[in-house]
């Protein structure tokens, strides 16, 4: 079973282009999600999140706020090097772990990891393809402002925490240009996955 990552930046629809690909009988491993999940079930992870963040970032039941870890772990690189390095190899740890109860699986054609980080963390090294969708930055930042409750300067500082969207283009094994509608994406996603498949 091939392993195929989908990647991209804040608002870029990534999310979308993996979506699509379970139309075609695809098996979606949602990184970021799964690492949401970690943070709430993990007690290793817990611990050396306080240890590193402090412990402002609790609230009064005890569980990590996530809107205060991600101001925190967002203001600058070296942050966000700390909780990724805190975080990836649980989750690295769990994309193994379903890959190998899935890929005997005939109903599933491919394996589909829905990460923002592929690139940055080496993840892409782990996988057969990497498709990037790529969107123009005024289009990525008004739909972000639309779907989530962060400002301008927010999202900027997320994007500049990121590769270069160049830098990505030359890495990726297919580009999804995501600028001219819902359609418009999904047609693209049809013919990698026929590409990779056929």
């Amino acid at each position: 079973m091939l392993k195929v990552g989908i990647t991209g930046g804040i608002g870029s629809g990534k999310s979308t282009a993996s979506n699509r690909m379970t139309d075609w009988g695809a098996y979606v491993f949602d990184a970021d999600k799964e690492a949401k999940n970690i943070l709430l079930e993990n007690k290793r992870v817990y611990h050396q999140i306080i240890d590193q963040f402090s412990s402002d970032i609790i609230n009064t039941d005890n569980t990590i706020n996530q809107k205060k870890l991600a101001k925190i772990a967002f203001a600058n690189k070296n942050n966000q090097m700390a909780l990724n390095s805190i975080l990836h190899p649980y989750v690295f740890h769990s994309i193994d772990k379903r890959y190998a109860k899935m890929k005997n699986n005939k109903d599933i054609s491919i394996f589909v990891v829905d990460a923002a980080l592929i690139f940055e963390t080496g993840l892409d090294k782990q996988l057969d393809y990497v498709v990037l969708v790529s969107t123009e930055f005024d289009l990525r930042m008004s739909r972000t402002i639309k779907r989530r409750s962060l400002s301008y300067k927010e999202i900027k500082r997320r994007m500049d925490l990121q590769l270069p969207e160049k830098s990505k283009i030359k890495m990726a094994d297919f580009v999804i240009n995501n600028n001219h509608g819902e359609k418009e994406l999904m047609k693209q996603v049809d013919e990698i996955y026929k590409e990779i498949i056929l």
